[in-house]
Parts: structure tokens; C-alpha cells; sequence
């Protein structure tokens, strides 16, 4: 049921674009949505957040879509979902339009790639009080040049939002967290047929009709980098948000571990902060500390793996020590 004082089911829009770049060469064939973190896929993460009582998730897919679909389709979340694919990069406006036939008023418009704790039942209840376009989750960062930072004035009405500004230029460090609740009629601000910034072309013209921030007072990160992915890892588990995390039969160390089916690990050790894809070995006297492995890794014996993300069928050779790397698809370290 909604929460009180609501009425009516809502939909969600998901935003799954961008070429993960920054997560080469893993992203050249797995999406940075699909990167298991904390036992599940970052995408699945952003799920959590999703209320119970959605009545569809709308998937706005770009690279890999098919990827993502299959994946999907496989694990299927606990709501209706359907994904509109662009043929074509649209950017976030773009997409939006692309997708946003059917849209329900209000919507809530997510980012595919943040690790949060926000509560989107307090964000609807936040837009249904203050009335207006539009409330966005907010979080506070030091650092505000890779984001869309807001103004914020009386009762946090967003009075200026800029969009990826120079330190000097920054309003504040509260910066759009990538989960927001529209009017369905911003979808009618945005032009079609052509790629759009919704940040940089159609926010700012809509801060007139009252758009609000909601403020974030957990943690907040954006799981683009290879070093943010594993933050964001350390703060799903150390927020018991680890999928089955315990060490792996046989193995010893502290963990948390996070262990798909089909995990061979007796006799290795495991620090804090790991993710194991289905069917990984680890051989005994292998070490593998605040990393990512996925499916069908295997490291041999006495190998070392650190701060890194192994993608899938990557193999450490024996006495190796991998340390701070990205490792795609099947290579031999």
C-alpha cells in the first residue's frame, strides 16, 4: 500500500546508459549494471530501493541492452518490468522520452548506477506535501565538479541548478543523487527525435513551477570508477546489505564474503569486502581481500588478489599478486 496520505500506484523509470568507460575492460562485455557488488548486481542494488507497491518498472536501455534484457529475464525483480531499448545514445532527456510513454503522475526517475540509502516512500511523501514539478534526492559530496549541484532556498526549494560547475562556481555541495519524483508533464518539456541533457536543457527551465531537494542523510555513492565500485561494496556490506555474506566452506579469514552458487574456496583466506561470481575457485593458500570476482574466475595457489574486479574466467596464476587492477573478460594475470 502506499504510504499514508497517497493514493495510487506509481511507475518507475530506470536509466540504463553510458558505455561504462571508466570500467574497461570489463564493460566491453559485461554492463556496469550487471558488475556484482555485495553478492548482486549494482542494477539490482538500485531495486532494493524501488517501493513494493510499484506498478511497473520501465527500463530505459542503451549499451548492451540485450545483455541487460537476458539478464533480467532470468532474475526477474518482484514487479512488472519492461525495457524500451534506444537505437541510439538519447542522453538522460532522451531517454526519458524514449521511454516514457505510458509514464504514470507522478513518476519516479531513478540512475542505474548509485549504491544509496534512500527511502523513495519519504521522497513521494515530500513531493505530495510540497506540491510542484518535481523533488530530487539530494547527498552531500566534497567534491561537486563531476555532478548537477542545486541552490537550495527556504523550505529547500531548488532555486538554481548547475550542472557540472568549477569549484569556484558551485552553489553548494548538494548534488543531484540520481533518484527523483516528476510530474509525468516534464516529459512533455523534453524535445524528441534527438539526444537531450535533461540536467543541462530542461531542469533549469522548470525550477519556476517548484521543485524541491530531499536530502540524503546516509551514504551516497556513484558506482562509475573502479574505486567507487568497491567503496560502494565496503558500504552495502558494512549497511548488512551483502547478499549471503559469510565465508565460503572450508576457507578462513574475516570476510564479510558474498558467494554465488557453485563457489570453491577450502583452504583460502578472505580479508573484508568480497563479491564471488558463481562458480569461482580460489585454491588453498590463495588470498583475496576487498575485491570482485566474477563468474568463473579462478585463482591458484598461493596467488594474491587485492582492490581489484576480475571479470568473468579471468585466471591468476600461481604465487601471482594482483593489486589495484580492472581485469576483463578471460585474461591470465
Amino acid at each position: 500500500m502506499p504510504p499514508p496520505g497517497l493514493v495510487g500506484r506509481v511507475k518507475a523509470l530506470v536509466l540504463i546508459g553510458g558505455f561504462g568507460t571508466r570500467l574497461r575492460p570489463i564493460t566491453y562485455t559485461v554492463p556496469k549494471q550487471l558488475i556484482p557488488i555485495a553478492g548482486k548486481p549494482v542494477l539490482y542494488h538500485v531495486f532494493d530501493l524501488i517501493p513494493p507497491d510499484i506498478e511497473e518498472v520501465v527500463l530505459a536501455t542503451g549499451y548492451k541492452s540485450e545483455v541487460i534484457e537476458a539478464y533480467v529475464r532470468s532474475h526477474p525483480p518482484p514487479w512488472p518490468v519492461r525495457l524500451v531499448a534506444e537505437s541510439e545514445p538519447l542522453g538522460t532527456g532522451g531517454g526519458m522520452k524514449n521511454a516514457g510513454a505510458g509514464m504514470s503522475d507522478p513518476f519516479y526517475l531513478l540512475n542505474s548506477d548509485v549504491i544509496a540509502a534512500a527511502d523513495l516512500g519519504a521522497l513521494r511523501a515530500l513531493h505530495e506535501h510540497r506540491g510542484g514539478v518535481g523533488t530530487m534526492a539530494l547527498a552531500e559530496v566534497e567534491d561537486t565538479r563531476p555532478y548537477g549541484v542545486a541552490a537550495l532556498g527556504p523550505d529547500d526549494r531548488i532555486e538554481a541548478f548547475v550542472e557540472k560547475p568549477e569549484p569556484a562556481d558551485a552553489p553548494s555541495h548538494w548534488i543531484n543523487a540520481g533518484f527523483a519524483i516528476w510530474a509525468a508533464s516534464v516529459l512533455e518539456r523534453v524535445p524528441g527525435g534527438r539526444p537531450v541533457s535533461f540536467e543541462r536543457e530542461v531542469v533549469p527551465g522548470l525550477l519556476s513551477e517548484g521543485l524541491f531537494g530531499f536530502r540524503l542523510s546516509r551514504y551516497w555513492d556513484d558506482a562509475g570508477t573502479p574505486e567507487r565500485i568497491l567503496r560502494s561494496q565496503q558500504l552495502l556490506f558494512d549497511d548488512a546489505r551483502g547478499g549471503r555474506a559469510g565465508l565460503p566452506a572450508g576457507a578462513l579469514g574475516s570476510g564479510p564474503v558474498a558467494a554465488a552458487k557453485g563457489v570453491r574456496a577450502r583452504g583460502a583466506s578472505f580479508g573484508k569486502y568480497v563479491t564471488l561470481g558463481e562458480d569461482v575457485t580460489v585454491e588453498p593458500g590463495a588470498h583475496i581481500e576487498n575485491s570482485i570476482l566474477m563468474d568463473g574466475v579462478y585463482v591458484e595457489k598461493e596467488a594474491m588478489v587485492l582492490s581489484s574486479i576480475l571479470g568473468p574466467r579471468v585466471r591468476v596464476r600461481t604465487g601471482h599478486r594482483v593489486a589495484g587492477q580492472t581485469l576483463g573478460e578471460a585474461v591470465e594475470a
